[in-house]
């Protein structure tokens, strides 16, 4: 199973940096870059933080294939 993340799609929309995500929920700008790329599986409380930027569910920002 592979995780797929809408992070860059979403950040476009608002108009944040990766520098703005990481900031806004407590991480490096590399954590950022690891999530888009599917190389890092988040853990629950990151996933949550940055589902909550977005005001969106998990699922919705988090895709399991």
């Amino acid at each position: 199973m592979t995780m797929k993340t809408r992070i860059k799609e979403l950040r476009a929309r608002d108009g944040l940096t990766q520098v703005d995500l990481a900031q806004q929920v407590g991480v490096r700008r590399e954590t950022i870059v690891f999530l888009e790329k599917g190389k890092y599986n988040p853990s629950l409380k990151l996933a949550h933080d940055i589902s909550k930027v977005f005001a969106m569910s998990i699922e919705e920002v988090f895709i399991l294939e």
